[in-house]
C-alpha cells in the first residue's frame, strides 16, 4: 500500500503541476504574444479530470472528505463502528458498480474511436481516469472496511471544528509577545 500511496501522491503532484504550467503558459501566449495554444484548454480540462478521480481516494486515505456527522457524534463507540461498517461497504458497492460502468464506458468509446475535438489523442483514453480512479476509490474504501472490521479506529470524515482549534492553537503558538 505504501508504493500505492508513494504513486498516487506523485500523479496528483504532477497533475496538478502540469495544469498550473500549462495555465501559465497559455496566460503568457496569449497576453504577452498574441497567440493561444488551441489545445491548451482541452488538456488543461483532462488533467483537472484526472485530479479529481485521483484525488477522491486520496481524500478517503488521508480522512479529508467533509460530510455531516452531527447524528453519528451522538451514537456510541460501537454504534458508530457498525454505521462505518455500513457505510464503508455501501461506499465499495458503489465504487465497484461505477468501476464496471466505467469499464464498459470506455470499452464503448474505444469501438466508436473518437478523438478529441482538439488533440489527436482517441477519447478513450484520459477517460480511462474513470474507471482506474473508482477502482482506487473501492480499495481505499475496502481498506476502510477491513480497519472497521478489526476494530481499530478509523475517521472516514474530516473534522473541521477540531482542525479549526488546532490551526487557532498553532497560531496562538506562534504569535510574537
Amino acid at each position: 500500500m505504501r508504493r500505492l500511496d508513494q504513486l498516487e501522491e506523485g500523479l496528483i503532484a504532477l497533475l496538478l503541476a502540469a495544469m498550473t504550467l500549462l495555465t501559465f503558459a497559455q496566460v503568457v501566449a496569449r497576453y504577452v504574444f498574441n497567440y493561444s495554444f488551441v489545445w491548451a484548454l482541452e488538456l488543461t480540462g483532462v488533467l483537472f479530470a484526472w485530479l479529481i478521480f485521483l484525488g477522491m481516494s486520496y481524500g478517503v486515505r488521508v480522512g479529508a472528505h467533509i460530510g455531516v456527522d452531527a447524528a453519528i457524534r451522538l451514537l456510541g463507540r460501537r454504534a458508530t463502528r457498525i454505521v462505518g461498517i455500513v457505510a464503508a461497504s455501501a461506499c465499495v458497492a458503489y465504487a465497484v458498480l461505477v468501476t464496471i460502468g466505467g469499464v464498459r464506458y470506455v470499452q464503448k468509446m474505444y469501438e466508436v474511436g473518437i478523438l478529441m475535438q482538439d488533440l489527436p489523442i482517441a477519447q478513450w483514453i484520459p477517460r480511462l481516469v474513470l474507471p482506474l480512479g473508482f477502482a482506487l476509490l473501492g480499495l481505499r474504501f475496502a481498506w476502510v472496511l477491513l480497519r472497521l472490521l478489526r476494530g481499530d479506529d478509523v475517521h472516514l470524515l474530516g473534522d473541521e471544528a477540531r482542525d479549526a482549534l488546532e490551526l487557532k492553537a498553532d497560531g496562538a503558538e506562534q504569535a510574537p509577545r
